[in-house]
Parts: structure tokens; sequence; C-alpha cells
């Protein structure tokens, strides 16, 4: 008899669990929803499919009567824009202060506890200091989010290139690699698999400073949107919203595995 700790789902019985706590999550709320409604037609917490339905379809199909625009893709498109800028800058700098703090050991011991300390700083405490700096226009909220995962990312590469075996970087010099070079060719290749798990994981805090800074000071966005029609209670547009930026965030994060796995098929497999 086989231990509960060997038993090795198959790729459908992995698919089908994975969707039962979802589809348990989604019978809970349905039947809450209901008992609400029935007590209670005009109730706002628990808004139905239909009604959740409805208001999406207003918002995403039919044009807004003052500017012309469809609102829920407006929003949709200036969030996105604002979080992969900011998530690419974050990156480049992360890859680069990494590569740094991780490879040169005269430069790790000059700037590693400062990036430690940096790292240290809620980004949200930032936020105020930015908008005086900044503005409240889009470099704030693109500077919050780079500002916010770029110390995780740097520390992470960081540790990355300090576990890359010393055996590799004597061979490459000893074939008569410099320094650029060692870095380049040897390092980077490595690391390159690892800033995309380290970007995938920083993926959730991104959106977090996204929608905190949406929400303070912006005119569009799917926080900006959140924020505003809670005022109304208007939970038939906020569900729906969350389950999108859900949806959104899922979507980036396999896209980011997908490339690792095009690109960087070693990686993970015993590769190094």
């Amino acid at each position: 008899m086989k231990r509960l700790l060997n038993l090795q789902p198959s790729r459908f019985s992995r698919v089908l669990l994975g969707l039962l706590p979802l589809a348990l999550i989604l019978l809970v709320y349905l039947v809450a929803s209901d008992l609400r409604l029935a007590a209670n037609p005009d109730d706002k917490l628990l808004p139905s499919l239909a009604q959740m339905g409805d208001a999406i379809s207003r918002m995403a199909l039919e044009p807004n009567r003052r500017t012309g625009e469809y609102i829920f893709w407006v929003d949709t498109f200036s969030s996105l824009q604002r979080l992969l800028l900011g998530v690419l800058i974050a990156a480049s700098l992360g890859l680069v202060i990494g590569l740094l703090t991780g490879s040169l050991p005269l430069f790790g011991a000059g700037f590693s506890p400062l990036l430690t300390i940096l790292s240290l700083i809620p980004p949200l405490a930032l936020l105020p200091v930015l908008f005086i700096v900044f503005g409240l226009g889009e470099l704030s909220k693109v500077a919050l989010i780079a500002i916010g995962i770029t110390p995780f990312i740097a520390r992470d590469i960081q540790r990355r290139a300090q576990e890359i075996p010393v055996e590799q970087l004597i061979k490459a010099q000893t074939l008569g690699a410099n320094t650029l070079q060692v870095m380049i060719r040897v390092l980077l290749p490595q690391l390159m698999p690892r800033l995309l798990d380290a970007v995938r994981l920083s993926l959730g805090a991104g959106w977090l400073f996204l929608i905190a800074a949406e929400a303070i000071a912006s005119t569009d966005g799917l926080g900006y949107r959140i924020f505003l029609v809670r005022r109304y209670m208007a939970m038939d547009v906020i569900i729906p919203y969350v389950a999108w930026i859900t949806l959104l965030a899922f979507v980036l994060d396999q896209l980011l595995a997908w490339f690792s796995r095009r690109l960087y098929p070693w990686h993970g497999k015993g590769g190094v």
C-alpha cells in the first residue's frame, strides 16, 4: 500500500485537483449570494453573476457617454502599461546591480549593505515623497513599482551569481577571458532564467504598488476604478475587477514561465 506521501497525481488529476478549490469557492459564493438576494433583492454585498455580468458588459462593451471610451479596456491598458514599464525598469536595474554585487567582491562589499537597507524600506511609505518629487503623473506610479521590487530582484540575482561554481570562472580566466567577458559570457547566460524567476515572484508586489498608487492619485486604471466605485458599494464592479486583475496576473506569470522554458530549456532540469 502506497503512502500518501508517495502518491503522484496524473496530469489530468492535477488539473482537476487545481480546479476543485476554485469550484468550491464559486459554489459557496453562489449559495451565499442567492440567500442574501432572496432576503433582500437590493442587497449590494454579494451580487449575482448576472448583475456582475451586466455591470462589466456596460463598462467593456458600451462607450462612456461623456468621453466615448470603453472604460474597462482603458483601465486595463493603463494599468498594464504602468506595471510592465515598472517591472521592466526593475528587472534591468536588478540584473545589473545583482550581477555587479554578486560577481565583483569589491563592488559587493561596498554596495551590499546599502542594498539590504533599501530592501527594508516599505515602498508605500515613499509614495508621498514620489508624488512630491515627480508629481501625480505616470512617472511617480512607475517609479513606485520600480523602487518597490528592484531590491528584491537585485538581491536574488546577487545570491544566484554567488552560487555559480567558482571553477567556471577560473576556467574562463585560464582561457584568457577578462572580467567583462566572464560576466557576459559565463555569468549572464546563467542568470537570465533566474531573472525571469525573480520577476515572476515579484509580480504580486508589483500589482500591490500599482493599485496603491492608482487608488491615491490617478484618473484611470484598475486600482483607480475599484476605489472610485467603493463609495457606491458597487460590488458588481469591484468583484469582477479583482477577478480580472487576478487573471491578468496569472497570464503574465504563465507567459514568463513559457518564455523561460522556451529560451532556457535546461533551467530547472539539472543544468547549471
